[in-house]
């Protein structure tokens, strides 16, 4: 992964940072460069133009967009840019994050937006799957991918075999 092959990841608002960093974990993990913004759809949207062009001039290729409530941070985006953008919605609010999840998948024809689950496992698949779109055009980050789900495969074989190991004692 080059320096300028980065993957963006941005915030409607700082709350959502610890439920984020689960994509930032998944990120490290696989060695994949990002950037963390702050930004928002409503309250920023000039700045929120301003830093995705740029972004994408110095080599941004995927954008994950997290927001809670109206959750348009995603939408905003990929209007903006043409390169793929995963919406991770926050479980917050009186609906814990329905309407964030009904906000990022109902988007017109013609400007996608990737949406992952609500909440920690959301933002944790965002993370795979922005390195799953980024592998596509890097064979070594594709072998570290595959790598992590042959240990991850390997560790519920080993946890089901000491469970039939347990239950065959008895």
């Amino acid at each position: 992964m080059t320096a300028n092959n980065f993957v963006a990841i941005l915030m409607g608002s700082d709350s959502d940072l610890p439920v984020m960093r689960a994509t930032m974990t998944v990120l490290d993990s696989l060695g994949v460069t990002y950037e963390v913004k702050i930004t928002s759809a409503h309250r920023t949207p000039a700045a929120t133009h301003d830093y995705v062009t740029d972004a994408e001039k110095r080599g941004c290729k995927v954008f994950i967009a997290a927001a809670g409530l109206a959750a348009h941070l995603a939408g905003v985006v990929a209007g903006i840019t043409l390169n793929p953008v995963i919406g991770v919605p926050m479980d917050a609010g009186p609906l814990q994050g329905m309407d964030a999840l009904l906000s990022t998948v109902m988007m017109p024809g013609g400007v996608p937006v990737a949406s992952v689950a609500i909440g920690k496992a959301g933002a944790k698949n965002a993370g795979y799957l922005a390195a799953q779109i980024l592998s596509v055009a890097d064979a070594d980050l594709a072998q570290r991918i595959r790598d992590e789900r042959a240990q991850n495969a390997a560790a519920v074989i080993a946890k089901d075999a000491a469970l039939q190991k347990e239950l065959n004692a008895g």
